[in-house]
């Protein structure tokens, strides 16, 4: 018997939509961080977001999208924003009754990538180029 993967316990593609979903719906109504998404283009965003969840989880999607670094260098990031989107994401995860454990993992997958979210144009990879 295969052990159940991340993925299947969060419901597959779809099951992950629908948290990505709600996700970003209480992003756009949070005071704070809604206005970062002004002029985007959400659908975009919730497709991508959703595949990078389902890749990170151990489904079959890919994420296949510009590299965390690059696709938010025009956020504004800190490290109480980054908190607050993570506050978002659990209250999503628990409106969906996602296990404490499952909504960790979860956390911990968009958590590896808090480097790249508060990287600045001049940060990285780039750095004595100029």
């Amino acid at each position: 018997m295969t052990e159940e993967t991340l993925y299947d316990r969060l419901g597959g593609n779809e099951g992950i939509r629908a948290v990505v979903d709600d996700f970003y719906d209480r992003l756009l109504a949070d005071d704070e961080l809604g206005p970062f998404f002004e002029g985007a283009d959400m659908e975009k965003l919730r497709r991508t977001q959703t595949d990078f969840l389902c890749e990170a989880a151990g489904g079959p999607e890919t994420y296949d999208a510009a590299p965390v670094r690059e696709a938010h260098l025009h956020v504004p990031f800190t490290p109480d924003r980054i908190e607050r989107a993570v506050e978002l994401l659990y209250e999503s995860l628990d409106a969906f009754d996602v296990p404490e454990e499952d909504a960790d993992a979860v956390v911990r997958a968009i958590a590896a990538y808090e480097d790249d979210l508060l990287a600045g144009p001049g940060d990285g990879e780039n750095e004595g180029s100029d």
